[in-house]
């Protein structure tokens, strides 16, 4: 007799189904497990029989063979020791088969029987909705896996609870889902004293999700303009707070299961590895890109980044949608993020100031900014100098207008874009526009493309610069409630485009 239960193993932000067999057979006594299981995974089995003879439950002098199927997709992580548990309970007749094989199960066992939390509780959610079953996870998990109101969500605290309800002895309760975590912004643009053209760029960056590079001496304010970019972007919509959280489900960053409609804000140090910028490692888990998926990715330091993990970039960058290739392991994730790139002028940063500067300048800045190549400078809509402040300027009073004014700006300006892009399918703000699309909404009246022609010939603008400033133009429009797309809005599209000599 072989009875079933189901779980499900990861790939990517995807939870396939996953059936577990048990099959208790004539022999040696024995417990072995198949079907490309990982290490954690062959050891499930020490932590189940540990768990099992904790609840004084011995296991038959017969050979116990555990199937996971299918057996071509690699197994990882322990959440399968308790839908291990679950087929076996049920293979010796302590659990009912048919109400065991009804529900996709999810979790790690101590060997005291208590169920320890896992990660992708969120996408398992969502994938028992799928199948229409309930999904039993731990409760820790539960608040999390909740949110799927779709689904039948147990979050039992140990194994015995789970038998208990299996057995009808005391039913679990639904869970219940977590907290909206409500955003606090401590960072106010009004903080920021003079740099009037930078907080323009940033609040034309939040409208239209237009990537950025600011260019200036050290302590101009760089990181403290992009530190101050969350309190302007709009909360999370219901369907990107959920797509951003089975991201950062699978990466384990969900705290206590709530979930927050605040943008991510992700800043890796620029000594951190490829495999943490874009995703890998042994389980090809998901990177820094990944987790500013509908947020923020802030690269300090641009050119200080391994040369290579910049040049990775390049493709998600385009297309919203990082691929991890291992040898066991293809896995994409999502990562529309908006990306903020800070950089000195020159190694020692003081190009610009003859007291300061190196002996080796001006040939230090072509050498350090050299680092970048054009095609990824290409990326970036909006190139902006950040020069020093004066030491008088920091005695002025604030600025009238701080975060709460440019944020509301923004807010219209994405509506607009939302209700202008409803029906068209992955395109949700002007950054994602191309094609006959791009024509369509955002050519500019006769002296705008006019304009636009003539820039494009001096400067000598590659196909991608062209259209990127089209791109911005109109999500000026946007934030000015124009409806057509006109000169000046062509213009002050151009001008950030072109303000940094570099790569058109």
């Amino acid at each position: 007799m072989v009875a079933h239960a189901y779980t499900v193993a990861f790939e990517g932000i995807r939870a396939r189904p996953v059936e577990v067999q048990c099959a208790l057979t004539p022999g040696l006594p024995g417990f072995s497990i198949v079907g490309l299981p990982d290490k954690a995974v062959s050891e499930a089995k020490e932590r189940v029989r540990a768990a099992l003879a904790a609840l004084s439950i011995a296991l038959p002098a017969q050979k116990v063979t555990i199937n996971l199927s299918p057996a071509d997709l690699p197994k990882v992580g322990s959440h399968f020791d308790l839908p291990i548990a679950l087929a076996l309970l049920a293979a010796i007749d302590i659990l009912p088969k048919d109400e065991v094989a009804g529900a996709i199960s999810l979790g790690e066992l101590s060997l005291d029987g208590t169920l320890l939390p896992v990660i992708g509780a969120l996408p398992a959610a969502i994938a028992a909705a799928d199948d229409d079953r309930a999904l039993i996870c731990p409760r820790a998990c539960g608040p999390e896996a909740a949110w799927v109101e779709a689904a039948r969500v147990l979050a039992p605290a140990t194994l015995s609870a789970v038998i208990q309800h299996f057995t009808g002895q005391s039913p679990l309760p639904p869970a219940d889902p977590g907290t909206i975590n409500a955003p606090g912004f401590a960072k106010d643009l009004r903080d920021v004293r003079g740099q009037a053209r930078a907080k323009r760029a940033l609040e034309i960056a939040a409208a239209g999700r237009h990537h950025m590079l600011m260019i200036g001496s050290p302590g101009s304010g760089k990181s403290m303009l992009a530190a101050r970019l969350p309190s302007i972007l709009p909360p999370l919509s219901p369907t990107e707070a959920l797509e951003t959280s089975m991201v950062q489900s699978l990466a384990g960053v969900l705290q206590e299961g709530g979930i927050s409609r605040t943008r991510p804000f992700r800043e890796p140090h620029h000594t951190a590895s490829m495999a943490a910028i874009v995703g890998g490692g042994r389980n090809a888990r998901p990177g820094e890109v990944s987790l500013a998926h509908n947020g923020v990715l802030f690269m300090d330091e641009l050119p200080e980044f391994n040369r290579q993990t910049l040049e990775t970039l390049r493709q998600p960058i385009e297309t919203g949608e990082v691929m991890v290739a291992r040898a066991n392991a293809h896995v994409s994730y999502p990562c529309k993020f908006l990306l903020i790139a800070a950089a000195n002028p020159c190694k020692c940063g003081h190009l610009g100031d003859a007291n300061l500067a190196c002996p080796r300048a001006p040939g230090c800045g072509d050498s350090y900014l050299g680092r970048l190549s054009g095609p990824l400078l290409d990326r970036f809509d909006l190139r902006v100098d950040v020069p020093r402040v004066e030491m008088r300027d920091l005695d002025l009073p604030p600025d009238s207008e701080g975060s709460a004014e440019v944020a509301a700006r923004v807010a219209q300006a994405r509506t607009r874009q939302t209700e202008r892009y409803q029906d068209i399918e992955n395109v949700r703000v002007n950054a994602d526009i191309e094609g006959d699309l791009l024509t369509e909404v955002a050519t500019p009246d006769d002296q705008g493309r006019a304009l636009l022609v003539k820039a494009a010939d001096q400067f000598g603008l590659s196909a991608r610069g062209y259209h990127r400033i089209l791109r911005v133009a109109r999500t000026i429009a946007d934030l000015e409630g124009a409806e057509n797309v006109a000169r000046h809005h062509v213009a002050e599209a151009a001008s950030y485009r072109l303000s940094i000599g570099s790569t058109n």
